[in-house]
């Protein structure tokens, strides 16, 4: 019998090739509450942003960015998994390399860009509070904003032709080959240490934004300079400033909880079948759900306590 452990910790999808059928309707109904959750949401908050002026800042252009990303995943990878789920394991379109490598792509571009885009939003807020007004206009003008998009885009572009063994699954009735085994766990490696850095990275400008929030009152005050309503706690009207302060921090420490619980998985399990022994596929699939899950929670991260948001959502919805 092939080797399950093997074949799922080089594939990036779900579905494995042992699976049973409830298993795998069980991952397609999911697949297809996540698509349909996450694509509405994710169009929904780049209309919104497109279409109110007063949302249309440079951190909402990080977000409206991620969102996009997300959008590969959600809307393009997720119903295809879903509709796959439902199809014998010796269909001809599990087996087409082709199909798998564009399936594959699409969900390492999305996923690539999406986390760079998390760690564009928190260096952002994080220069906001934390830095003068001077500084943060210097750095963030437009072109420079348009850069930085690009860039992340850039970045998965080169980075998902070099991913092979990671985003190219192999068929779905037999593993991938021996060959590739070694090349895979070696890039599994390359992406847990890669989102390690950038959990580290990104933890690191939002508890320095709950340092600075909670130990300077004054500073509070020079939220209201520029983007206030675009962190992660309400702009107006204004509470209180220490139920202000307390609300602030603990409203960017549960947004980097729901962050490290999408991620941590995966890097741990990928160190584990590293170093030790390959995890179970039950596992395995378990720290690819919850990554790609996030696509469909990052737009409610980011706009749930955001007042403008509400406020522009409330507008377009139909009332009642």
């Amino acid at each position: 019998m092939p080797n399950a452990s093997s074949w799922s910790a080089s594939s990036p999808l779900l579905l494995l090739w042992e699976d049973s059928s409830g298993t795998r309707i069980f991952l397609s109904l999911l697949y297809a509450v996540l698509a349909i959750s996450g694509t509405l949401s994710n169009v929904m908050v780049i209309y919104l942003v497109f279409s109110f002026k007063k949302l249309q800042t440079t951190s909402n252009a990080f977000i409206v960015n991620g969102c996009a990303a997300d959008l590969s995943v959600c809307a393009l990878w997720m119903p295809q998994e879903a509709v796959l789920g439902l199809l014998p394991p010796n269909s001809s379109s599990l087996r087409s390399a082709e199909y798998r490598l564009l399936r594959g792509g699409l969900l390492g571009l999305g996923l690539t860009v999406s986390l760079a885009s998390h760690l564009l939003v928190a260096f952002n807020r994080y220069v906001l509070i934390t830095k003068l007004p001077s500084v943060y206009q210097a750095l963030y003008q437009r072109r420079h904003t348009g850069c930085m998009i690009g860039l992340s885009w850039a970045l998965a572009l080169l980075l998902v032709p070099l991913l092979p063994g990671l985003w190219t699954p192999g068929s779905a009735q037999q593993p991938p080959p021996r060959q590739t085994d070694g090349s895979s766990r070696y890039t599994a490696l390359l992406l847990a240490l890669a989102v390690l850095g950038q959990t580290a990275l990104l933890l690191h400008c939002y508890l320095g934004i709950v340092r600075r929030v909670r130990g300077s009152a004054k500073r509070v005050g020079v939220l209201t300079f520029l983007l206030l309503h675009q962190l992660p706690f309400p702009a107006a009207p204004a509470p209180p400033r220490r139920a202000q302060r307390r609300l602030s921090s603990v409203s960017v420490l549960l947004l980097c909880c729901v962050f490290l619980l999408g991620t941590q998985p995966l890097v741990w399990v990928s160190l584990l079948g590293f170093f030790l022994r390959p995890p179970p596929p039950a596992l395995q699939a378990a720290s690819w759900l919850l990554l790609c899950s996030l696509s469909a929670l990052n737009p409610l991260l980011y706009t749930w306590r955001s007042e403008e948001f509400r406020r522009a959502a409330r507008s377009v919805l139909p009332r009642g």
